[in-house]
């Protein structure tokens, strides 16, 4: 693959993008605008060019999924020595080889869950806190740590902060001092730990710096809107003053504000970086201009948003919703979660694939309702968030015994040797009919089978078990055949061909506790998030009744319908208006 063979099929801007090497670089990316292709090209393009050597890259990112994602297709780009790693895996490596070294010993476990330490500090402070409270204290001991506060810093802003459950303003900052003690008794950290001693390895250590540095320089940023004051101080210290640094992202992208992501390191790139280049993705390539529309309508005046540009082709789109897409009033959460399901199973009969459906909402305990009126209608879906794909049981032992087998298993097709072993643990190529755990199983076993059809054409057996053990390691799951049910928070990334947002009602969306006009706005790009998960197709509805929560009561449609220019919504069951 020569260099300019990179450059190949990008559109001028992305071009832009990838040929500007050195230096800051800021990539304004809209949704749907190619800003994966972009970043991985850009890399790739400076390797092929020499501009880069490839181990001297890294590329961040905040999920593992996202990471794996990156890696794979720099791979494909012949850029496959590049390092993409979350922030907390690449903090977590250098810690790893640094700590032996500079502090002696070996690096304090990591906990999985703060939840445990959270109980045992309750107890000993003689507090009874129930699961839900101590998942509360956990976002505030994250939300202080990436914020760069103290105890005490943080203490001083909690009148600012809601306080999780029964706790007092004098319980919670004990709460939050407990917690740390214990883990330091215990010689544990927790995820904010490894980066903060990692931050802190590096800027005590005049040696540390010197190799880290040395080790990798230059650094690519995604989803820079998401970045915290904590992961902006490490990036800091890693690039160490230099300016080969490149970041992507959109402001009206940020969604975890309330975790501490800042966006103004994006929006403010160019004061802070003076002379950098800033490239604006518009040009959408997912939606089709009614979804465009109706997203541009949302987030019109509103700080760092882009103008998007739908670039799919209207012949082919559903030319069928209007400009944009009508709201469906239901008469409770029930009626609610029938209707979608009807019209989900509508799609399936006119040859839609499940996994090209999703069904968004605001809060979990709205997935309760769709699932149990998917169910009633025989249709599988998954839950998104739930019990991971490669900590299933029967994931797990699919695994173990391919490996097993790609030892003893010669020249044979790919196919028959990995179904040859999927079978002898109860997968065949005709899916049971019922629904229940049996098939569950079934639809599990039938992913890794998929898995088959994507592989390289030549793939070997023990090519294919090497790539499934890497795809394990960073949690790349395949996809399923089953309609997607997610939080609007869990889509972000992801994108459908048909997404059905339900629940559109003040109190939802917004959500009743969002009261500050900062609080409202993260509202507005969370509702812009699920609508530019669309591809062909948008519905939107919501309940003029309901009983979240047990509780009864008359609702209102949510007033971002009104600005997203939709007329009254019509009830369920009316003709569509022309």
């Amino acid at each position: 693959m020569t260099p300019e063979s990179l450059l190949d099929g990008l559109d001028a801007q992305q071009r832009v993008a990838a040929e500007a090497l050195l230096g800051p670089v800021c990539i304004l990316a809209g949704a749907g605008t190619g800003k994966t292709r972009a970043i991985t090209h850009r890399i790739a393009y400076g390797v092929a060019t020499g501009a880069y050597a490839p181990n001297r890259v890294m590329a961040l990112t905040f999920t593992n999924r996202s990471a794996a994602e990156l890696r794979g297709r720099l791979r494909q780009l012949g850029a496959g020595g590049v390092a993409a790693r979350t922030f907390h895996a690449a903090a977590l490596s250098q810690l790893n080889f640094f700590w032996p070294q500079v502090v002696g010993g070996n690096l304090p476990s990591v906990l999985d869950s703060k939840g445990r330490v959270l109980g045992h500090a309750a107890e000993r402070l003689g507090l009874k806190l129930d699961t839900a409270t101590l998942r509360d204290v956990a976002a505030e001991v994250e939300w202080r740590k990436v914020s760069g506060l103290s105890i005490q810093e943080y203490a001083g802003k909690l009148a600012t902060r809601t306080i999780p459950g029964s706790l007092t303003a004098e319980q919670l900052p004990l709460m939050l001092q407990t917690y740390e003690d214990l883990k330091d008794e215990r010689k544990q950290f927790d995820f904010e730990d490894v980066l903060l001693a990692c931050a802190g390895m590096i800027e005590i250590e005049p040696a540390v710096a010197m190799q880290v540095r040395e080790q990798y320089r230059f650094f690519v940023v995604d989803e820079y809107q998401d970045v915290s004051p904590l992961q902006q101080q490490l990036l800091d210290l890693w690039l160490g003053g230099r300016r080969d640094l490149c970041v992507v992202g959109d402001a009206s992208q940020t969604i975890y504000s309330f975790a501490g992501a800042r966006s103004e390191y994006l929006l403010d790139f160019e004061r802070a970086h003076p002379g950098a280049t800033v490239v604006r993705l518009e040009q959408n390539y997912r939606s089709t201009p009614d979804v465009v529309d109706a997203a541009n309508r949302l987030m019109r005046g509103r700080s760092g948003a882009l103008t998007l540009h739908s670039a799919v082709d209207t012949e082919r789109a559903d030319s069928t919703a209007s400009d944009v897409p009508e709201p469906v009033a239901y008469p409770d959460d029930r009626a609610e979660a029938r209707g979608v399901a009807q019209s989900i199973a509508a799609e399936l009969a006119a040859g839609a694939k499940p996994e090209d459906i999703a069904v968004l909402y605001r809060v979990n305990v709205q997935a309760a309702a769709i699932e149990q009126a998917l169910g009633d209608l025989g249709i599988s879906y998954q839950i998104r968030g739930a019990k991971r794909f490669f900590d299933l049981p029967e994931v797990r032992q699919a695994i173990m015994s391919l490996r097993a087998a790609s030892v003893s298993i010669g020249d044979e097709p790919l196919f028959k040797s990995v179904s040859d072993v999927l079978r002898s643990l109860g997968w065949s190529q005709q899916a049971p009919e019922a629904r229940g755990a049996v098939r569950d199983r079934w639809e599990s076993l039938n992913a890794i089978m998929g898995l088959v059809d994507q592989a390289p054409a030549g793939t070997t057996f023990r090519r294919f078990t090497d790539e499934l053990l890497v795809r394990q390691a960073g949690q790349h799951e395949p996809t399923l055949s089953a309609v997607t049910l997610a939080t609007l928070h869990s889509a972000k990334g992801l994108e459908w061909e048909s997404v059905h947002l339900v629940g559109l009602n003040e109190g939802l969306v917004p959500i009743s506790y969002a009261k500050s006009f900062e609080q409202i706005d993260e509202e507005r790009r969370l509702l812009y998030v699920g609508i530019t998960r669309a591809r062909r197709r948008l519905r939107l509805s919501w309940s003029q009744a309901g009983n979240l929560g047990g509780r009864a009561a008359a609702r209102q449609p949510s007033r971002f319908l009104a600005e997203l220019g939709t007329r009254t919504p019509r009830a369920a069951g009316a003709p569509a208006r022309s």
